[in-house]
């Protein structure tokens, strides 16, 4: 039966409903069942092992948000970041690329499905993804009171977890599409009637099932195996919930516990395993603690007691579907001729192994990989956000170029002895002014090498690989953080700023990090919100989904009534219903999407490449994602809610207004 249930289905909201059909094989409508798919779910969920095959697919699609799920050019969070101030589509080769948002995002623009080459977001995949995860959680939550034998213990703490594993995606669900429709257990036959929740109608359903499972899911400590839900991560859950629905005291309250009394301390020395990078001649890495924290072998071991939950994915237990393709995703497009030395050269080049032009000072395909830049930081992240106190920090580790956490273009040496300036680093511009790159939007970037630098020993071993014997050049698969005690200290800050912006303790949250990282810039007196958003950027890169977690704080913001760091203050009832470009209004996110990052600066980036014209635009209706079309052409006896600003919005659909509601007309199908 595990097998079965590992099935890769779902097609939206209606995978929620008919348990004789949401084990088929994928179809474009679930409207059509597979006789060959029917069986007794009361008897497949009638046992433990029933339920633990479930939960054990529902902890397992935690990683398909950070993995290559959607297609092998495509890394799912990609999307979460180019909604965000931190980075953009760069895929240039792409007629389709997503830079004017505005224009582009409409509910009926991303029809795609799995394995597309031609898309470059993965909107469609998180609805997917995530309705498919509500739907693992709701099984267990049906069926586990027809499971004989269980303890109460035992069975709380199934609920528990089930429980997490629903209100994660619902939380991602509800930043991401606002109001959507609520679903709360399996339904035994298909219903095409559904009415959309409101958001905060949903935070109140979720957070007191997420008190329940802080209460009975163990801590990591009393827990056998890692990976799975612990009361730890469902404190985090929770704390950010809270902080949704504006209860900031009881956001604290959490906070401090796991803070102060759950056993979990920051890493500040080195620990673990050191990998040097795999080419030390080429990249050297001066062993350091922000490096060993981020090495996969590090995440989850029992050294590491920052660490709240990961997700395991290494050895014999990993995942194919999840080969992190970082490295190739991620990584500027420099091996080309069209980034060149002044002499007109090709300034990298891929050499092999076995050339007898081989230098292993100079294997960069190998030390950084071999970039196509689906999507690129922005120079907010690369250099803007970097600078406290006015001025550019110059020993933070998560920006140390000197200990090879940190990889500028500039640092790099030409490697093609053809060119009179072999050996030299590369430069942007000639000494006349001319560009040596075709383009800055794919082929100049920096990175943040210690996050995205993956060790695929398998692979390297292999000298006789293809593609130019390029070995492990894309990254492997590898362990990932989902919550690391360094977000509970920004989290707290965010309390504290929310309840009292003068609060003298704010500035300690964030100093503690920044110490572990051996700032020298430390932060002095107020703290403003945005220095405590960008602190996150510089923390959690490619740990947060950036997007959910700025549209968050623009509710908080919007709730409280604290301005953010440029003195706007916000309007609960209208911050997520506006439209334009200009800097007027809006919400937090919008504001740090535009001012911040790449977006609405006013030029059309011409560039010669498929995509040759090319203008980030973000509008203030992209606050939420449309509501996929098909979802609401499918719901054909009732009406989902379409979000502000996108054809079909209209504000005299019904919404369930409280959960109660939304609970009692689950099984409503006419």
């Amino acid at each position: 039966m595990k097998k079965t249930i590992k099935k890769y289905i779902s097609n939206g909201v209606l995978a929620l409903t008919g348990m004789s059909m949401i084990f088929s094989s994928c179809k474009e409508s679930f409207l059509e069942a597979d006789p060959l798919s029917f069986y007794e779910p009361t008897t497949t969920f009638s046992t433990e092992s029933g339920i633990q095959s479930v939960l054990a697919i529902a902890d397992r699609q935690l990683k398909r948000y950070w993995s290559t799920g959607d297609h092998n050019e495509m890394l799912p969070l990609i999307t979460e970041y180019i909604f965000s101030d931190l980075m953009v589509a760069a895929a240039t080769d792409k007629t389709q690329m997503l830079d004017n948002v505005a224009q582009m995002l409409t509910p009926n623009s991303d029809q795609s499905t799995l394995n597309n080459l031609d898309r470059t977001n993965s909107i469609w995949f998180f609805w997917q993804q995530t309705y498919e995860g509500i739907r693992n959680a709701n099984t267990i939550l049906t069926y586990i009171d027809g499971v004989e034998g269980l303890d109460e213990q035992t069975k709380n703490e199934y609920i528990g977890r089930a429980y997490f594993h629903q209100a994660f995606r619902y939380y991602l669900l509800i930043f991401q599409y606002g109001n959507v429709p609520l679903m709360t257990k399996v339904l035994e036959v298909p219903k095409l009637n559904f009415r959309s929740t409101s958001r905060d109608a949903i935070l109140q359903y979720l957070i007191p099932n997420m008190e329940f499972a802080v209460q009975w899911v163990p801590d990591q400590k009393d827990m056998d195996l890692i990976g799975m839900v612990n009361k730890g991560a469902c404190r985090m859950l929770l704390s950010k919930l809270y902080l949704a629905a504006g209860e900031y005291q009881k956001a604290l309250d959490q906070l401090n516990i796991i803070i102060n009394d759950s056993g979990y301390r920051l890493m500040t020395e080195n620990f673990g395993t050191f990998w040097d990078g795999g080419v030390p001649d080429t990249w050297k890495i001066t062993e350091n603690v922000i490096w060993d924290l981020h090495r996969p072998d590090n995440k989850l071991i029992a050294a590491n007691t920052e660490v709240i939950m990961g997700m395991p994915n290494r050895g014999a237990a990993s995942e194919s579907f999840l080969h992190n393709q970082t490295m190739r995703i991620l990584y500027p497009f420099y091996f080309n001729n069209t980034v060149t030395m002044p002499d007109g050269k090709q300034a990298l080049l891929n050499i092999k192994r076995t050339s007898s032009d081989y230098n292993p000072n100079y294997d960069y395909m190998r030390a950084l990989g071999r970039g196509i830049a689906t999507a690129r930081m922005t120079w907010f992240y690369q250099k803007g956000v970097w600078a406290v106190n006015g001025v550019m920090d110059p020993t933070d580790l998560r920006h140390s170029v000197e200990y090879g956490n940190w990889v500028t273009m500039e640092s790099l040496k030409c490697n093609n002895k053809d060119s009179e300036y072999f050996g030299q680093n590369l430069r942007l511009f000639d000494d006349q002014g001319n560009l040596l790159c075709a383009d800055t939007i794919r082929r100049w970037y920096d990175v943040p090498h210690y996050i995205l630098k993956l060790d695929d020993p398998v692979n390297e071993a292999n000298v006789t690989g293809s593609d130019g014997l390029r070995g492990a050049t894309d990254g492997s698969v590898a362990d990932w953080y989902l919550y690391r005690l360094a977000e509970a200290y920004l989290l707290r800050a965010e309390a504290k700023f929310y309840m009292n912006p003068s609060d003298p303790t704010i500035k300690d949250d964030l100093n503690i990090i920044r110490q572990r990282a051996h700032c020298t810039e430390l932060y002095q007196g107020n703290v403003t919100i945005g220095d405590i958003m960008n602190e996150r950027a510089r923390e959690l890169f490619w740990e947060e989904f950036r997007n959910v977690e700025l549209k968050r704080v623009s509710l908080c913001l919007a709730r409280s009534g604290q301005p953010d760091e440029w003195g706007n203050t916000y309007d609960i009832n209208t911050f997520d219903k506006q439209e334009g470009t200009d800097l007027n209004g809006g919400s937090y996110w919008y504001q740090r999407c535009v001012r911040y990052g790449m977006y609405n600066k006013g030029v059309t980036i011409t560039i010669d490449a498929t995509k040759n014209n090319i203008n980030y635009i973000m509008d203030k209706k992209n606050m939420y994602w449309p509501i996929p079309e098909k979802e609401i052409t499918a719901n054909n006896k009732g009406q989902l809610w379409q979000n502000y600003g996108y054809t079909g919005y209209d504000a005299n659909i019904p919404l369930w207004e409280n959960w109660e509601e939304a609970v009692a007309d689950q099984d409503v199908v006419d």
